[in-house]
């Protein structure tokens, strides 16, 4: 018959002192408290492990920190668990371990992570402003929370202001990047399903509004106000080269010699240029070489192709463009990104194929074959096509238009 332990009182432990060698009190049931030589007091179970029978001892915590009641509920909590035949000192470390792995999971950890994946397959100043608008409008409120946390409810409530103030494009935007960080925990592992799907659907849609341009038969009324206008040579050189080159406003502003190879004839943009981060070769026609000769002159020993004016060993401005068509008269009717809509109207009207202006435009094809036929096929017939396309320009400087390929 096992031998019967008075339970210890309050006063008891309290006024446990240490001695030369350490020593336990038993409360019964397995549980006791350690006096140790240094006088600190620890909580103690002993049990039999449930599959080996062997004794085995786990600490609770120390005394006063953890009381004689706590320690007692903290026994009856271990008892039920090895009459299911599991093992409390493995639990607790489970248990550990999946907090640790919550804490090391939080959103903006996750976030990080995903964001140094998207980071290699947009341009460096899109992956800034993705992770920019990250960082201004969800980390704050989603960030220290676990992902295995994160659900449509918390999102929402996070994003109601903002479309509140009627930003509902930034609000689409956000939608769309917490549910690709939210796919890319799914992905590796790290909750079982996406909450945000159709998030989107708490939120009115925003407006779809297209970029300004113009019609293809007011290009040469354009043509005639940008001969007449009262801007500086590198500007003018710029818009021209843009509207050439069928860039966007980044990629022209930001051109550098180094990207040009003369012998070839053609515009080398680095892939880290490149919204889509990929390489995009441009055919130079007579007009844009002749832009760049233009150029030379002011430019030609520097890095930039377009300098700034205040500071000719950076590139100008990216709203260079813009802020000369407004002065120009073209305000809220054309901006300098419309340049590829106008040309690519045009272009289509005039019977070219869609994949080779889709090329042109840099616009990446979803089909791998296709593209890859695309890269490798189609620089002579974008180099057909540019010709025509800046012919058709300089015609429109004299106020004739090309009606046919």
């Amino acid at each position: 018959m096992a031998k019967k332990v008075t339970p210890l009182t309050n006063t008891q432990v309290k006024q446990a002192k240490p001695k030369d060698k350490e020593y336990n009190l038993s409360d019964g049931e397995g549980l006791m408290l350690r006096v140790k030589p240094t006088g600190s007091k620890l909580w103690i179970f002993n049990y039999y492990h449930p599959f080996t029978n062997k004794r085995v001892n786990i600490s609770f915590g120390s005394y006063p920190d953890l009381s004689l009641a706590d320690a007692r509920e903290k026994r009856v909590y271990s008892r039920k668990l090895l009459a299911n035949d599991i093992d409390p000192k493995e639990e607790r470390d489970t248990n550990k371990l999946t907090l640790s792995k919550i804490h090391a999971d939080i959103f903006t950890l996750v976030a990080k992570d995903w964001y140094r994946l998207k980071a290699n397959k947009v341009a460096s100043k899109t992956g800034q402003k993705i992770w920019n608008s990250i960082e201004n409008h969800l980390l704050g409120e989603l960030g220290k929370h676990p992902i295995t946390k994160i659900n449509a409810p918390l999102v929402i409530d996070v994003l109601k202001p903002i479309a509140i103030k009627g930003n509902l494009e930034l609000v689409r935007r956000l939608c769309q990047r917490m549910n690709e960080i939210m796919n890319y925990a799914v992905n590796v592992g790290l909750i079982h399903a996406n909450p945000l799907v159709g998030i989107k659907a708490a939120f009115d849609a925003p407006k779809t509004t297209h970029l300004a341009t113009i019609k293809p038969h007011e290009l040469p009324e354009f043509m005639k106000t940008l001969s007449y206008a009262s801007i500086k040579i590198v500007t003018r050189c710029l818009i021209e080269w843009q509207l050439n080159t069928l860039t966007r406003p980044s990629e022209a502003a930001t051109a550098k010699w180094s990207e040009i190879d003369f012998d070839k004839q053609l515009w080398i943009i680095p892939a880290d240029k490149m919204k889509m981060r990929r390489e995009h070769i441009i055919p130079l026609t007579e007009q844009s070489l002749f832009l760049l000769e233009r150029m030379k002159s002011i430019s030609g020993h520097r890095e930039y192709v377009f300098p700034a004016n205040n500071d000719p060993k950076r590139h100008t401005n990216t709203e260079t463009a813009n802020m000369a068509l407004k002065r120009m008269g073209y305000k809220n009717k054309l901006v300098s990104h419309g340049f590829r809509a106008l040309a690519s109207t045009t272009l289509n009207e005039q019977g070219f194929a869609p994949d080779v202006i889709e090329a042109a435009l840099a616009h990446v094809d979803k089909n791998e074959v296709r593209r890859a036929y695309n890269r490798s096929d189609y620089l002579e017939r974008r180099r057909v096509m540019m010709s025509w396309w800046s012919e058709h320009i300089e015609q429109a400087r004299t106020g004739k238009i090309i009606n046919s390929i």
